[in-house]
């Protein structure tokens, strides 16, 4: 992938307390290596904390709060996963209202592993072939998802992946659709 795919877009990462760090950086990473400018949208101003699986990892500065952030001023939204991440968020109205409005406007969303919670707290995934952590599978059925243990999958300009084993496969994939824009036309 060049940077010359992803140079000028911007990439909201919403994440809460508790998100799975390497689900962050890694892919994070990725994007700015691709030439995207990324930013962290939060639930709280100042830092949001992320972990190591159950250990505490490092905090990261927020750029800019669910509640006041617009999905208008990017072109593709990043959920990383992790389990209270995704918790935290999908009880946040301001939260699902900004993933809703992404996918209401045909922008491309990646999430990994706890990720697609939100997803499916906001109704979206009904038809989509998706994979998650395996803990969600019921869920993501039960809203309707066809759901495969495969490292990563998409489907309409969703991108989900398994666990940050996966985040290699997960970063080509992601780059590749968030590169293309827009995708409307996939979800009528």
């Amino acid at each position: 992938m060049s940077n010359a795919d992803m140079k000028g877009k911007k990439v909201a990462i919403l994440v809460a307390e508790g998100f799975e760090q390497v689900e962050l950086t890694q892919p994070r990473a990725a994007l700015q290596a691709a030439g995207a400018q990324t930013e962290i949208v939060s639930l709280k101003p100042g830092t949001v904390q992320g972990l190591n699986h159950i250990d505490m990892g490092d905090k990261f500065p927020v750029d800019r709060l669910a509640k006041d952030a617009n999905a208008d001023d990017y072109d593709a939204l990043l959920l990383p996963g992790g389990a209270v991440n995704p918790d935290l968020l999908r009880i946040d109205e301001a939260a699902m209202k900004f993933v809703k409005a992404f996918y209401d406007a045909g922008k491309p969303i990646a999430s990994i592993c706890h990720g697609p919670w939100s997803l499916s707290e906001i109704g979206v995934v009904n038809g989509l072939k998706m994979t998650s952590w395996p803990s969600l599978q019921h869920e993501l059925k039960q809203g309707g998802a066809q759901w495969v243990n495969q490292e990563v999958v998409s489907d309409r300009g969703i991108v989900t992946s398994r666990n940050p084993q996966d985040i290699p496969a997960f970063n080509r994939k992601m780059i590749e659709v968030f590169a293309e824009g827009n995708q409307s036309a996939k979800r009528k």
